[in-house]
């Protein structure tokens, strides 16, 4: 597999980055926390194919589970949060209220690139260069949908943040109950 192949699953792996992102960037928060938030998708999505690579078939093949119901989940839970937080925002800049957020962002939209690495493994790609370019992607389409989120918020208030809200809420139904 050539870089050119590497860089396109890349992109695709960071979609669904950029959507939440896009979705997370309407709580207007800081300009730190949408470094941070970048920063852990991009590694997540250099430690998640590594994994799958490493130790992917041995946990599929002990613990039974469908990484989509994860994800739906986490979305759910983010979702409903943000809902019953919206009147507390205003157009002043938030922070997250923890890190733990942060890490669960990360993770939401980074497990399918665990299965990939799998594949990848399979295949006797360099795990080191996938992941390094999956990160490098994923944490550029991050930053720019966080980005592209927070000019929404400012732009129409929080209207935005309640149809960042609702996506996310579906994104959440889609994952448990129709991927």
């Amino acid at each position: 597999m050539d870089l050119i192949q590497i860089i396109i699953i890349g992109i695709s792996l960071s979609m669904d980055a950029f959507s939440l992102a896009m979705i997370y960037g309407t709580l207007n928060l800081e300009k730190k926390m949408i470094n941070f938030l970048s920063i852990v998708v991009g590694c997540y999505h250099f430690l998640m194919p590594i994994l799958g690579c490493l130790v992917g078939e041995l946990i599929i093949s002990i613990i039974v589970f469908d990484p989509n119901r994860l994800v739906g989940i986490i979305f759910i839970f983010l979702s409903v949060e943000f809902l019953l937080n919206i009147k507390d925002l205003d157009s002043k800049q938030v922070s997250l209220r923890n890190v733990t957020q942060a890490f669960l962002f990360g993770l939401s939209v980074s497990i399918d690139s665990f299965s990939v690495g799998i594949g990848l493994g399979a295949t006797g790609e360099n795990m080191l260069i996938c992941g390094l370019v999956f990160s490098i992607c994923s944490a550029f389409f991050t930053k720019f949908g966080l980005t592209i989120g927070k000019q929404m918020t400012l732009r129409f208030g929080k209207i935005a943040n309640i149809i960042g809200s609702l996506l996310l809420l579906f994104l959440g139904i889609e994952h448990l109950f129709l991927v």
